[in-house]
């Protein structure tokens, strides 16, 4: 069994929280199996809002002795050097200024860069086939350089280019459900931040 906690950014607060929180993890755990994960599938654990995803890691960090333990959150800015996020979660100020706990690494911090809409807006081919023909091409942003858009750009380009769909796109069960059929295989080919996750998870699980 692997010995492994990964605290995800995900599951908002409220009334619907626990049912959102199950359909995060399941989103995650799919997207891990495609990426071969399976049979060393780590403790997937979604906290709903961000600083209890961070309130949740310090306190497992702390704590655990053995195995690795990290955060899957979103970045909120583009990361300007990719194997030091502590330092970006230290010095941006929209992330909260989290500080780094004792001897907690860099490895530790899976970001979506900058935001879980930018590994949507990627995988063309699993939007086509999940919204159908009224999905507006040209209303998404560009491939090149995506994890240097801000993140509110990347929401509002893919609300826009669903907005005639029936099932248009919103944060919550729909976001998790398209997140669930992603193409890590296509993800990385264009996103350096999911490649280094790949990279970690390799090395961890």
């Amino acid at each position: 069994m692997v010995n492994a906690y990964i605290f995800i950014e995900g599951g908002a607060q409220g009334d619907n929280s626990k049912l959102l929180k199950i359909q995060c993890r399941e989103a995650f755990h799919k997207l891990l199996e495609r990426m071969d994960y399976g049979k060393r599938m780590p403790r997937l654990v979604a906290c709903g809002g961000r600083q209890e995803v961070y309130d949740r890691f310090c306190n497992e960090h702390s704590s655990h002795k053995k195995g690795y333990v990290a955060m899957w959150i979103d970045s909120e800015e583009p990361v300007g050097d990719p194997d030091a996020a502590w330092s970006h979660l230290e010095h941006v100020t929209t992330v909260g200024q989290w500080k780094r706990p004792k001897t907690a690494r860099d490895d530790q911090v899976l970001f979506m860069a900058t935001c879980m809409e930018t590994w949507i807006v990627t995988d063309r081919q699993t939007l086509e086939t999940h919204y159908g023909s009224k999905l507006q091409h040209n209303a998404l942003p560009p491939l090149e350089k995506l994890e240097r858009r801000n993140r509110h750009d990347v929401q509002d380009k893919l609300a826009h280019a669903t907005r005639n769909c029936t099932n248009a796109y919103e944060k919550g069960k729909r976001s998790y459900t398209i997140l669930g059929l992603l193409d890590p295989n296509v993800l990385e080919k264009h996103l350096q931040h999911f490649c280094r996750i790949r990279l970690i998870l390799e090395k961890k699980l």
